[in-house]
């Protein structure tokens, strides 16, 4: 057996990435005879190697179909001649990471970007479904800049409770909301438990697992109709077959090539046209931090968002399900109203336009789920961003999903230091707090927490929450699931734990919102709010508040995190490196 490398030709397949022995000939043969142990043979190796991100884990029930995507993918590679090799990386689930899966997105881009460079891969295929593994997975590509295509697990179908379809997670959130004021009892919470997430795959409703497998379509980095599929179904391994087959194409596009100004654009229009999670915001800013020189920032949002027209009902911002969203015909019928808000000319995966992907696709259909330009939920902007004394760097909020009676108020605050102060008090029946109050919740930002946790989505205190107050207006520098609703407002730039002005918000100050104005302000007499500052600076100096974590990853964590409008990644990893 020969393994002479042909400097003069392409490396591809087993000899790219060969380990450094100082010999390369050598480091191709010790390569195949050790996996050879695992019954390959040369007709196999010789081949071209596709990838497969494997996010299989028993801590992640979302990811529980990937052993039958993985399956269906190795397929469409090996229908096409190449060769198929599963590798796994880390696995992150939203309600299994301690303190909370931002803190460890990450590190998972990390992982996801080193092994897709440390082995040889010709290109990648990235399954990932629940909310930062999307967003994991394509910064990492990104950075790593070899072929690559996203492939989500898909969305879980609905159960029922007593009649009453439901599912993950609006649902979870709306029964808690109902057991803690009292309108349902301890075994009615039990048994709707048992019901709202009846199969594998990510939360039926417009969550972030949803609203990034939608926004990897209109991306262009996923292939058109893969998003919607239910996890549980034949049509999603068919995807997956699909997914193999394209990851084999010779001129399969890098994410850098696909990943355009004008893409992003085309993600943030389908964000605010589908009502989707404000965790979006944070990981769109992420995402496009990895490609240089595209500098997306909290204004585009704003600017996009105020001329496109809210149309897809699924809950929290509407009625319905990703599996209605499925049967109406999935994100190329939204992309077809959409029309001419969109770049169809920006490119995709397949090497073809947006534009021409849609008129290859199948026809529409009449359908309800996602309304015509002219009939829309709401007429623009799903998600604003907003500016003022108490977020100078911006802050976000789903008006969406709000009650409409609260885009303009003047409340005084209720503050909360830390996440531990608000599930200590935040049901005190002492607590000073009244339905026009402004409940603020300080220290769960990226540094703060750390990881903004989705503690943003403050409970309603019991008190005010029996008395059937179901909405009020919430700040804090955390974020909140997409799968929740209210008037919530998330992200506040610069965080209290770097001495944000949300820092020296003290109970009793009045606090003003103005959604249409996009304004978030801290009432204060002149110079009040800088003397505030100076004292805050002062007392940190003196070593007060949050101590630096003494080791390993939150230490880097700590040191190296962004604020949220940058996305909350690593400065050493965003592609300005800074």
């Amino acid at each position: 057996m020969s393994v002479e490398i042909n400097k003069d030709e392409q490396v591809t397949g087993l000899r790219a990435g060969l380990t450094n022995y100082g010999d390369n000939d050598f480091a191709l043969f010790l390569r195949k005879a050790f996996i050879k142990g695992a019954g390959y043979s040369d007709d196999a190796l010789d081949r071209k190697i596709i990838g497969i991100v494997d996010t299989g884990s028993g801590y992640n029930p979302c990811h529980a179909n990937v052993p039958q995507l993985i399956d269906a993918v190795k397929r469409g590679v090996m229908l096409q001649g190449a060769l198929p090799v599963p590798f796994p990386t880390i696995s992150l689930h939203e309600s299994f990471a301690y303190p909370t899966s931002m803190f460890l997105r990450n590190l998972m881009s990390m992982d996801t970007e080193e092994m897709i460079r440390a082995a040889p891969m010709d290109a990648v295929v990235l399954i990932g479904g629940c909310d930062k593994t999307v967003p994991a997975q394509l910064m990492g590509a990104i950075s790593a800049n070899i072929p690559a295509i996203q492939l989500v697990v898909g969305p879980m179908v609905t159960g029922s409770h007593r009649g009453v379809r439901v599912g993950a997670c609006t649902d979870c959130r709306g029964y808690w909301a109902k057991y803690r004021a009292g309108e349902i009892d301890i075994e009615e919470i039990a048994q709707v438990g048992n019901e709202l997430v009846p199969s594998a795959g990510t939360c039926g409703v417009m969550g972030t697992a949803s609203t990034m497998a939608i926004i990897s379509e209109a991306l262009g980095i996923a292939p058109l109709g893969s998003a919607c599929p239910p996890a549980n179904g034949g049509q999603r391994l068919r995807v997956a077959e699909l997914t193999g087959k394209l990851a084999t194409v010779d001129k399969l596009k890098t994410p850098r090539e696909v990943l355009t100004r004008k893409s992003f654009e085309n993600a943030i229009t389908v964000l605010q046209a589908i009502g989707g999670s404000t965790n979006a915001v944070v990981h769109l800013l992420a995402i496009a931090g990895r490609v240089e020189g595209l500098n997306l920032t909290l204004d585009d949002f704003d600017r996009i968002g105020r001329n496109v027209p809210l149309l897809v009902d699924l809950k929290p911002s509407g009625n319905n399900y990703m599996e209605d969203f499925y049967k109406a015909g999935g994100v190329p019928t939204l992309l077809r109203e959409l029309g001419d808000l969109l770049h169809l000319d920006a490119m995709t995966i397949t090497g073809r336009p947006l534009g021409v992907e849609l008129d290859a696709y199948p026809a529409s259909f009449p359908q309800d789920i996602v309304r015509h330009r002219s009939n829309p939920l709401a007429a623009s902007a799903s998600l604003v961003v907003l500016r003022g004394n108490l977020a100078p760097l911006g802050a976000v909020l789903k008006q969406s999903a709000m009650s409409p009676a609260l885009k303009k108020h003047r409340g005084r605050a209720v503050v909360f230091k830390d996440a531990d102060d608000l599930m200590a008090r935040v049901d005190d029946p002492d607590l000073d707090v009244a339905p026009d109050s402004v409940l603020v919740l300080q220290n769960i930002g990226p540094v703060g927490h750390p990881g903004m946790p989705e503690a943003g989505y403050i409970p309603i205190p019991k008190k005010i929450a029996r008395t059937g107050v179901k909405d009020m207006v919430r700040i804090s520098d955390g974020r909140m699931s997409g799968t929740a609703s209210g008037a919530v407002v998330l992200h506040v730039a610069p965080e209290a734990a770097v001495g944000g002005p949300l820092a020296v918000v003290q109970n009793g100050d009045w606090i003003e919102l103005d959604v249409d104005a996009r304004r978030i302000e801290l009432v204060l007499p002149e110079g009040e709010l800088e003397a505030r500052l100076e004292q805050w600076k002062e007392d940190k100096a003196k070593g007060k508040g949050k101590k630096r974590p003494s080791r390993g990853y939150a230490q880097l964590y700590h040191d190296k995190v962004v604020q949220a409008d940058q996305g909350a990644d690593f400065d050493f990893l965003r592609a300005d490196g800074a």
